[in-house]
Order: structure tokens, then sequence, then C-alpha cells
């Protein structure tokens, strides 16, 4: 028989049955579209008050205020603080930390850099600046703040220097959120096999014995930099919104890190940028990633103000730390740019 033939009609128990599909399909149509106040066990469910839309204002008169239904089916639903906003909170922080987000109150950090500008991956690839060991090593003792830090103290860190914000409230969602993200992180870590731990990185990077030159660096930060960070050093935007934040990230300038960053160290720049720049293609020599660290950190930025209360006891400074005071007599340049092997020497001396 074609398609194009018709069917006789059912009869007789054919045609009961039928009849009987048709209606219990239609049934559960019905029940599934109306929602939880229709269906089988309808009389045990509370029925949900549908909010009545205002009417269309008349041209030229006051709009009608919204009915308090109407406002709660506006609001926003609240954010939990799971550990997947715990991950989009390091993946988008601009966006939603930073200064342009459209509510006042979750403004936190002034810079549009994301913390995934560092932590590549949101911190799930191995070897510099990883996430994934975050929760191994706190709470650890710390020698800026000079008494034992956790991870809340750390993540607050980051949002005062290396975001150039304020702290996250400590009972917040959104430091619940990224807290419970990187430990979690520690346990995606221990369920690693070792050849997923390995980082895929170039040799680690070994502190030419020289001062730093900014000059050099200019010309590695314009052979192998700028076509990403821009000429300027004030990175590429993502897309045409800024609070979007940046695909490839300021190096310097008022979204960027502040002077009181980690970053802000050469030491602790050329490690980062010898591991992981240019990305994709890490292929930099020892004295480029030292010299284009020299002469990123020399370029203007934001400044953090009370540098002076860091690291209670002078002398558990980083050799590289590019703020005094100092214990000892080494001029800030030299801490700045190096030569650092005096400096190194001069602090083992002291230890024995």
């Amino acid at each position: 028989m074609s398609d194009r033939e018709v069917q006789p009609p059912a009869t007789g128990l054919t045609g009961i049955v039928a009849a009987c599909a048709v209606v219990g399909i239609a049934a559960v149509g019905v029940a599934l579209y109306a929602g939880p106040s229709i269906g089988l066990l309808s009389e045990d469910r509370p029925r949900v008050p549908v909010a009545e839309p205002p009417p269309p204002t008349p041209p030229g008169s006051k709009p009608q205020p919204l009915s308090d239904a109407m406002k709660m089916m506006r609001k926003p639903a609240p954010v939990r603080a799971t550990e997947e906003y715990g991950r989009r909170l390091v993946a988008h922080t601009a966006e939603l930390l930073g200064p342009d987000q459209p509510e006042a109150s979750q403004r936190y950090i002034n810079s549009r850099l994301n913390c995934s500008s560092c932590h590549l991956g949101t911190g799930t690839e191995p070897g510099t600046l990883t996430l994934l060991q975050t929760d191994e090593h706190y709470p650890r003792f710390s020698g800026r703040a000079g008494n034992v830090t956790d991870i809340e103290d750390r993540i607050n860190e980051c949002m005062q220097r290396s975001m150039n914000g304020k702290p996250l409230p400590l009972d917040s969602t959104e430091m619940t959120a990224m807290a419970g993200y990187l430990r979690a992180l520690g346990a995606q870590y221990s369920s690693m096999g070792a050849s997923l731990r390995k980082a895929e990185e170039p040799p680690a990077f070994k502190t030419p014995n020289r001062a730093a030159s900014v000059g050099a660096g200019e010309d590695v930060y314009k052979r192998r930099c700028a076509q990403c960070h821009g000429g300027d050093g004030l990175g590429l935007l993502a897309t045409t919104e800024k609070r979007k934040g940046y695909l490839f990230p300021p190096l310097w300038g008022p979204d960027s890190y502040n002077n009181g960053a980690g970053m802000h160290r050469v030491l602790t720049a050329a490690r980062f940028i010898k591991a992981r720049m240019p990305l994709g293609e890490p292929t930099l020599s020892d004295d480029e990633a030292f010299d284009v660290a020299a002469y990123i950190n020399d370029q203007p930025r934001p400044e953090l103000t009370n540098l002076d209360v860091d690291y209670p006891d002078k002398s558990a400074k980083p050799v590289d730390n590019p703020y005094g005071p100092f214990a000892d007599d080494f001029p800030l340049e030299q801490h700045k740019f190096g030569p650092f092997q005096p400096i190194e020497a001069y602090y083992k001396t002291l230890k024995k």
C-alpha cells in the first residue's frame, strides 16, 4: 500500500485502544505544558500564582508601578557558591567583578584582567603558575604578610595586587566559590596520572649574572610580544565591550597589575615569560626573558599604597622586590633589575 492510500478507520477493540492512547497522550501533554499545578497528583501540589502583566501604558501617562509578584519575577536568581561559579570567576574576572559590572556592589577590581590572564586554562595547566596544587600549598607562612595565610588570604592578596582591587568579604558567595574551586582542583590533581601532571615547558629560567637591560628588553618586546599585547602594551580587548576584558592582557597601564603584585618582580616575571611566552611558542632565551621582564616592569602602572608595611621582617624580602625599605644597603635600582647574585650572597652569609 502506498503512502497516499487511506487507511480504513479502526473498529472494535483496535479503535477503543487507539482512542484511549490519543486521550492519554493529550492528558500527558496538557500536564507537561501546564506545569506543576496540573497532573495526576495536582491536588497534592501548591498552585503557583501567576503574576498578571500590567496593562499597556496610555500615551502621555505615567507608567504603573510593578506589582510585588512582577518584581519577584524580574529579580535575577541568586548566584550560588558552586565550584563552577568559582571557575567562571577565574575565567571571567573582569566581567563579573570588574569596574564595568552593572551591579556596583560587585565591582571589586579596578583592572580588567582575569585571573586566567596568568593562571592559564583557569589554572588547570600543569607547570608555572598552575592552580592545580594550591590546596596542598596552603595554609603556609607568608613573609609578605608576616603570618600564616590560607587560600582565602591568598585570593585577597591577588585581588588587591594583581587585580588592583579590594578584598572579597570572607563570607561572600564569590570568595566561597573561588576557594571551593581551587580546593577542587587539588582533588583533580590527585587523580591525574604522571603523564598528565607533566608540564610542557622549556628548561626553567636561570638568572643571568648581570643587570637586566631595559633597552634590550624593549627590542625583545617589539619582536616577540607586541603582536599580541600591542605596541603600547595595553593589550587586545576580547570584544568591542570593554567589560568583557582582554583576549591578550595589558602588561602595563591602568588595566594591568599594580606595583605591589608579584609579577612586578623581574625574576618572577622572567620565570613566567620563559615558561609560557610567547603563548603557544615559549622559545625565549634566559637573557631575552630577563630583559623583556625588566622592560615591562619599567613601564607605568597603578600604584599600591602602604607597601612599606609588607614583609615585617625586611630580611625576608625577595632579592628582586622592587620597593623598600630593605635590610641591606644595596641600591633600589639593583633590587629592581640586578645583578641579583651579590644580594643573594649577602643574605646567605647572614644565615650562617
